[in-house]
């Protein structure tokens, strides 16, 4: 593994946790959003993370392992609609998008969960932004030491 490695899995953890926060503010500016282009609610979206690399068996990772050229890092593997959580149904008959019964269907979108989970990304930035450093000190001593 070189010290290039490093600089590309924090790099890798740094790209995948900015778009989390993207996604997370997305959700956050959508939270009263109860009517889309499709005339239905706005539904929360959630990102999946990834290895980076090709989709591995477990005859390829026995040999790169063996062969200690595992690619490391993350990549975002997708992003999907929320369809397990129920959105929130608030009555208000005065409400332009109340049913006959004067309900408004509301997204499902919880703003102390979305809060909570980005806070969760900007630590995990945090500590690929420290990892990335680290990496970068490392080899900024190892070119002060050939220079010397």
């Amino acid at each position: 593994m070189s010290i290039f490695n490093s600089f590309d899995i924090s790099a890798s953890g740094l790209t995948a946790q900015r778009f989390r926060m993207d996604i997370i503010a997305e959700n956050v500016a959508n939270a009263n959003t109860t009517r889309t282009e499709d005339g239905t609610p706005y539904v929360r979206k959630v990102v999946t993370f990834e290895e980076k690399g090709e989709a591995k068996s477990f005859t390829r990772i026995f040999h790169s392992a063996l062969n200690a050229r595992k690619q490391g890092g993350v990549k975002v593997g997708g992003v999907y609609e929320d369809k397990w959580t129920q959105a929130n149904m608030v009555y208000d008959p005065s409400h332009p998008d109340a049913d006959e019964n004067g309900y408004v269907t509301y997204p499902n979108v919880n703003t102390i969960t979305e809060m909570t989970n980005l806070i969760d990304a900007s630590r995990s930035y945090e500590a690929n932004a420290t990892a990335f450093d680290a990496s970068k000190a490392i080899a900024q001593r190892g070119l002060d030491m050939l220079n010397s």
